[in-house]
């Protein structure tokens, strides 16, 4: 017994003596570690799709005056809602095959709530409706003209989205009736944005008014939480571009967002995304895809099929137009 009582309190001794170093070391470098963790955080920042500099400016001037982060997208993607010449976003959208313009967009906050209007007509501002989808009503989706009679019971106003110029345009394209996606950057068709603000809080939010000359009905991935937008405050949030048939397949804002929760870098993360896509549609050349994303510590990355996108990125780092690398180089 006394032998065992002396070996037990010489273990415990010598185990003493050694941790005390070691756990000094350790905690050295937890601490280090730590601090260089927090040194790589970049908050605030603003990341959206396309060189909408504007928007991205927006929604900084919110971030930067301490503002949350669901304010700063929704006021972000406005920008581009009331532009009449951007026609693939809210007023002056390119319209439907019958004519009708109709818009899509939806919004997610830190708490993964969320809202969405889809194939809405007469508003201008089908994100800020998203948002009251999101905070005065038990649902998640409102859609066609039933999102438009919520829309007035919430204030908004009737407004024509038809301008003279999509108008005109869109009577061209009658002549032929030719059913084409084209891969270019004037035929675009979101915006989709994502903010981390000064507490470290990630918000997103996607707006579109879709393909020009679609099937009346027809709705892409914007509006559809995990494909066209998803946002996890744990991890980091995912938004695309393109065509949404394709994103909407793989889920495809959901899917980066659980890449990069798997220790993927968001650049890593979109490259993956874009893969998959592509994966399932061997040899196809004939369609643009766009993802971006930004992780909790503000990294970003953007992918895409075809070259020619790119992403605006605004931080106390500045304001940057950022080019992408494409699965296809040209």
């Amino acid at each position: 017994m006394k032998r065992r009582n002396f070996l037990k309190k010489s273990s415990l001794s010598t185990a003493g003596i050694i941790s005390a170093p070691v756990l000094a070391s350790c905690k050295t470098e937890t601490s280090t570690n730590t601090a260089n963790a927090m040194a790589a955080v970049i908050k605030p920042i603003v990341i959206c799709t396309w060189n909408f500099q504007n928007a991205s400016a927006k929604a900084w001037e919110v971030l930067s005056a301490n503002g949350s982060a669901l304010d700063a997208v929704e006021e972000g993607v406005k920008v581009e809602e009331a532009d009449t010449n951007n026609q693939t976003v809210g007023v002056g959208g390119r319209p439907d095959r019958e004519g009708r313009v109709t818009l899509d967009a939806c919004i997610m906050d830190k708490d993964a709530n969320c809202g969405s209007v889809m194939c809405m007509e007469n508003i201008a501002h089908p994100i800020s409706v998203a948002r009251k989808v999101m905070e005065e009503t038990p649902h998640v989706i409102l859609a066609g003209k039933g999102a438009e009679l919520f829309a007035y019971q919430q204030g908004f106003e009737k407004t024509n989205l038809l301008t003279e110029q999509s108008r005109k345009e869109w009577e061209e394209w009658k002549k032929e009736s030719k059913y084409e996606t084209i891969i270019n950057i004037e035929n675009h068709d979101t915006i989709g944005m994502l903010a981390i603000d000064a507490n470290g809080d990630i918000a997103g939010a996607c707006t579109t008014s879709g393909m020009g000359y679609k099937m009346a009905g027809r709705v892409g991935d914007s509006p559809i939480i995990g494909a066209g937008l998803y946002v996890d405050n744990e991890v980091g949030g995912a938004t695309a571009t393109g065509v949404g048939e394709e994103v909407v397949r793989t889920v495809g804002s959901f899917l980066i967002v659980e890449l990069m929760r798997q220790g993927k870098s968001p650049q890593d993360a979109c490259e993956e995304g874009v893969k998959r896509i592509m994966k399932k549609n061997e040899g196809r050349k004939d369609f643009q895809i766009g993802f971006i994303a930004v992780n909790k510590n503000g990294e970003t990355g953007g992918y895409c099929v075809h070259p020619g996108f790119t992403y605006r990125e605004f931080s106390e780092n500045g304001h940057e137009n950022k080019s992408v690398e494409s699965f296809y180089n040209g």
